[in-house]
Formats: C-alpha cells, sequence, structure tokens
C-alpha cells in the first residue's frame, strides 16, 4: 500500500516538474526580442533562440525588431503664406533597444505615430508651399532628424519618412495652372528677346563687315536682286546704296542753281 503510494506521489512530482519545464520554455525568432521582469524588476533581454524562464517568477515582453511601416494619417497644414492643404506620409522606424522600447514609453508604436504626426504638421507649417511642392526631399530629410532625435530616447530608430500626397483645393490646384501658365509665357518672351538679341548682334557685325568692304556690298545688292528676279510678283523694289542717293541729290541741287 504505502509502495503504491510513494509511487503515486512521485509521478505527481515528476508531472508537476514538466508541466514547469514546459510552461518555462521559450522560442524566440530571428527577430525578437523577450524584455524580462524578474519579480518586476527589469533583469535583461534574451533571444532570440530558444531560453527559460522561471514560472511566476518571471516574465516577458516580447518585442518585434524589424523594421515598421507606419502610415501616419492626412493631416491638416496651413503653410506660411497662409495656404491650407491636406498631407499624409509614410513612417519607416525599427527598435533598436527594446529594454528602453518597453520601459522608457508607455506604447512606442502610439507614440512614435502620434509624435510623427505633430512634427509632420510643424514642419510643413514653416515653410511656403512653393518649397511642400518642389522640395519635398528635404522636407522628408528634416521631419526625419526631428523625429529621430526625439525618439531615441525610446529605443527608436526613425530610418525614413515619406511625404506620399499633398492635396490642394480646386481654386488652389487653379491659381496653380494659372502661375504656371504666366511663367512659361515669361520664359517665352525672355527666350523670343535673348534671340532678337543675339540676331541684332549679328546684324551690326554684319553691317561693320559690309561697310568696310564696298564690293560686298555690290555683292549683297546682286544677291538681292538674284531673290527678287525669282519672286513672282508684279512690283519689284531696287536698293540703292545711300551714297548714291546722296551724290543724285547734289548733281540736281546743282543742276537747277545752274539754271
Amino acid at each position: 500500500m504505502n509502495g503504491d503510494i510513494d509511487l503515486g506521489l512521485a509521478l505527481i512530482i515528476v508531472i508537476f516538474i514538466g508541466l514547469l519545464i514546459i510552461s518555462s520554455v521559450r522560442i524566440l525568432r530571428e527577430y525578437e526580442r523577450a524584455v524580462v521582469y524578474t519579480l518586476g524588476r527589469f533583469s535583461g533581454i534574451s533571444g532570440p533562440g530558444f531560453f527559460l524562464l522561471v514560472p511566476y517568477v518571471q516574465q516577458m515582453r516580447k518585442v518585434d525588431m524589424r523594421t515598421l511601416v507606419h502610415d501616419v494619417p492626412e493631416q491638416d497644414v496651413i503653410s506660411r503664406d497662409n495656404v491650407s492643404v491636406k498631407v499624409n506620409a509614410v513612417l519607416y522606424y525599427r527598435v533598436v533597444d527594446a529594454g528602453r522600447a518597453i520601459n522608457q514609453v508607455e506604447n512606442y508604436m502610439m507614440a512614435t505615430s502620434q509624435l510623427a504626426q505633430t512634427t509632420l504638421r510643424s514642419v510643413l507649417g514653416k515653410h511656403e508651399l512653393d518649397e511642400m511642392l518642389a522640395e519635398r526631399q528635404k522636407l522628408n530629410i528634416d521631419i526625419q532628424e526631428i523625429l529621430d532625435s526625439q525618439t531615441e530616447n525610446w529605443g527608436i530608430k526613425v530610418a525614413n519618412v515619406e511625404i506620399k500626397h499633398i492635396d490642394l483645393n480646386e481654386n488652389m490646384v487653379r491659381a496653380i495652372a494659372k502661375q504656371a501658365e504666366a511663367e512659361r509665357i515669361r520664359r517665352a518672351k525672355v527666350i523670343n528677346a535673348e534671340g532678337e538679341r543675339q540676331a541684332a548682334e549679328q546684324l551690326v557685325k554684319a553691317a561693320t563687315i559690309l561697310a568696310g568692304e564696298p564690293r560686298a556690298m555690290e555683292l549683297r545688292y546682286l544677291s538681292a536682286m538674284q531673290d527678287i528676279a525669282g519672286d513672282r510678283t508684279s512690283t519689284i523694289l531696287f536698293p540703292l546704296p545711300v551714297d548714291l542717293l546722296s551724290t543724285l541729290t547734289r548733281t540736281a541741287g546743282r543742276s537747277g542753281t545752274t539754271e
């Protein structure tokens, strides 16, 4: 009788110890870490792989160490030139210190999300609309640096911030279209004026060359006559040198005086 009792008690003890061992076994993946607490006090970080926890004495909080992707909800932003826009972004971050991520902030995911929203509004509100549209990469870097410096105490590394969309109302879209059209017209006028200036410079050079060589002027006249002769028109204009006209005018004046 006593032998049966001892055997049953031993079996119970073995089963109990086996259950304790099974309940103490933990296995974490390569990208996971365990923040371990012993009697409520932080005692270290374990993982990845196999490790043991003392049941009822030690507890753990599991942390994902991979890069996390978070969509920053659409934010109403008023630019420095008082233009209201809606902006959303995407945030890439990861936990680099699991202990601080759990111990320094209640919910590091929520805290990082809220901080990203306020930082997005704060940074974009310091810039004009044209800067938001033209210098998006610079704004991404500014937001990333600010977030990274503020989340460092939480054991969070902000790897990248990308502004996804900047939505404008219809009136602002039409205003920007008019501004772009006016800019294209201005550029066309500048290009046209530059072309006229260059043409004028070339004409001055050509006139200087022709003035220095009278025979070259005569050849130019003959070329002009040939062009006119090939044209189908009933009116023919004969170009005459200015000095020839002056000579004819002086001759006519002398003849009138003699008479």
